[in-house]
Protein backbone atom coordinates (compact mmCIF):
# COMPACT_ATOMS: atom_id res chain seq x y z
CA UNK A 1 0.00 0.00 0.00
CA UNK A 2 1.35 3.20 -0.27
CA UNK A 3 0.79 6.68 1.79
CA UNK A 4 -1.59 7.57 -0.33
CA UNK A 5 -4.08 4.62 0.18
CA UNK A 6 -7.50 5.62 1.99
CA UNK A 7 -7.11 4.47 5.66
CA UNK A 8 -10.17 1.96 5.18
CA UNK A 9 -8.72 0.06 2.25
CA UNK A 10 -5.26 -0.79 3.98
CA UNK A 11 -8.22 -1.77 7.10
CA UNK A 12 -9.83 -3.79 4.44
CA UNK A 13 -6.76 -5.43 2.93
CA UNK A 14 -5.62 -6.53 6.44
CA UNK A 15 -8.76 -8.60 7.00
CA UNK A 16 -8.14 -10.07 3.56
CA UNK A 17 -4.45 -10.92 4.85
CA UNK A 18 -5.69 -12.28 7.62
CA UNK A 19 -8.59 -14.59 5.90
CA UNK A 20 -5.82 -15.93 3.36
CA UNK A 21 -3.48 -16.14 6.15
CA UNK A 22 -0.93 -14.40 3.61
CA UNK A 23 1.85 -13.23 6.36
CA UNK A 24 4.11 -11.53 3.76
CA UNK A 25 1.05 -8.97 3.01
CA UNK A 26 0.26 -9.22 6.27
CA UNK A 27 4.02 -7.82 7.65
CA UNK A 28 4.17 -5.20 4.58
CA UNK A 29 0.76 -3.70 5.96
CA UNK A 30 1.81 -3.43 9.64
CA UNK A 31 4.05 -0.53 10.66
CA UNK A 32 7.10 -1.32 12.68
CA UNK A 33 5.12 0.33 15.96
CA UNK A 34 2.24 -1.55 15.48
CA UNK A 35 0.51 -2.39 18.40
CA UNK A 36 -2.80 -4.67 19.26
CA UNK A 37 -5.19 -4.22 21.75
CA UNK A 38 -8.44 -6.28 22.29
CA UNK A 39 -10.32 -7.73 25.33
CA UNK A 40 -7.80 -10.79 25.55
CA UNK A 41 -4.64 -8.69 24.87
CA UNK A 42 -2.75 -5.87 26.25
CA UNK A 43 -0.97 -3.53 23.91
CA UNK A 44 0.89 -6.72 21.73
CA UNK A 45 3.41 -5.43 19.71
CA UNK A 46 4.07 -6.06 15.91
CA UNK A 47 5.79 -9.70 16.84
CA UNK A 48 3.54 -10.64 19.20
CA UNK A 49 0.41 -10.27 17.12
CA UNK A 50 2.51 -12.14 14.15
CA UNK A 51 2.92 -15.14 16.39
CA UNK A 52 -0.34 -15.17 18.92
CA UNK A 53 -3.52 -13.55 17.26
CA UNK A 54 -2.21 -13.68 13.28
CA UNK A 55 -2.40 -17.25 13.03
CA UNK A 56 -6.05 -17.99 14.28
CA UNK A 57 -8.45 -17.69 11.08
CA UNK A 58 -8.36 -21.07 11.16
CA UNK A 59 -11.29 -21.71 13.40
CA UNK A 60 -13.53 -19.01 11.32
CA UNK A 61 -15.73 -20.32 8.07
CA UNK A 62 -16.53 -16.86 6.99
CA UNK A 63 -16.14 -13.51 7.67
CA UNK A 64 -17.57 -10.07 6.18
CA UNK A 65 -16.71 -6.67 6.93
CA UNK A 66 -20.09 -4.79 7.30
CA UNK A 67 -18.37 -1.29 7.39
CA UNK A 68 -15.18 0.73 7.23
CA UNK A 69 -15.71 3.83 7.86
CA UNK A 70 -12.96 6.82 8.61
CA UNK A 71 -13.09 9.03 10.97
CA UNK A 72 -10.23 11.47 10.87
CA UNK A 73 -6.44 11.45 11.27
CA UNK A 74 -6.04 8.25 10.20
CA UNK A 75 -8.51 6.29 12.06
CA UNK A 76 -11.23 3.81 10.56
CA UNK A 77 -14.19 2.35 12.38
CA UNK A 78 -14.81 -1.35 11.34
CA UNK A 79 -17.85 -3.36 12.17
CA UNK A 80 -17.27 -6.63 11.27
CA UNK A 81 -19.70 -9.99 11.31
CA UNK A 82 -17.85 -13.79 11.52
CA UNK A 83 -18.88 -17.06 11.95
CA UNK A 84 -16.46 -19.83 13.69
CA UNK A 85 -16.14 -23.41 12.80
CA UNK A 86 -18.29 -24.56 15.71
CA UNK A 87 -21.30 -22.65 14.63
CA UNK A 88 -21.00 -19.94 16.95
CA UNK A 89 -21.51 -16.07 15.09
CA UNK A 90 -19.97 -12.98 16.29
CA UNK A 91 -20.02 -8.95 15.32
CA UNK A 92 -17.09 -6.86 16.25
CA UNK A 93 -15.99 -3.79 16.29
CA UNK A 94 -12.38 -2.31 15.69
CA UNK A 95 -10.78 0.89 15.66
CA UNK A 96 -7.48 0.74 13.22
CA UNK A 97 -5.43 3.57 12.78
CA UNK A 98 -3.22 3.80 9.60
CA UNK A 99 0.04 6.13 9.06
CA UNK A 100 1.43 6.56 6.20
CA UNK A 101 -0.25 3.52 4.28
CA UNK A 102 0.33 1.20 6.84
CA UNK A 103 -1.56 0.19 9.76
CA UNK A 104 -0.37 1.63 13.33
CA UNK A 105 -2.16 0.70 15.64
CA UNK A 106 -6.18 -2.07 16.23
CA UNK A 107 -8.01 -1.73 18.69
CA UNK A 108 -10.71 -4.45 19.30
CA UNK A 109 -13.85 -4.44 20.95
CA UNK A 110 -15.92 -7.76 21.16
CA UNK A 111 -19.79 -8.32 20.30
CA UNK A 112 -21.70 -11.03 21.27
CA UNK A 113 -22.76 -13.75 20.01
CA UNK A 114 -25.16 -13.35 16.78
CA UNK A 115 -28.26 -14.86 16.21
CA UNK A 116 -28.60 -16.99 13.40
CA UNK A 117 -31.03 -15.27 11.01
Amino acid sequence: MSDTTAPEDVARACFAAYLAQDRPAMERLLAEEFVFTSPQDDHLDRAAFLEVCFPTADRVRSQVVLDAVPFGDGQVFVRYAYELLSGERHRNVEVMTVRGGRLTETQVYFGGRFPQG
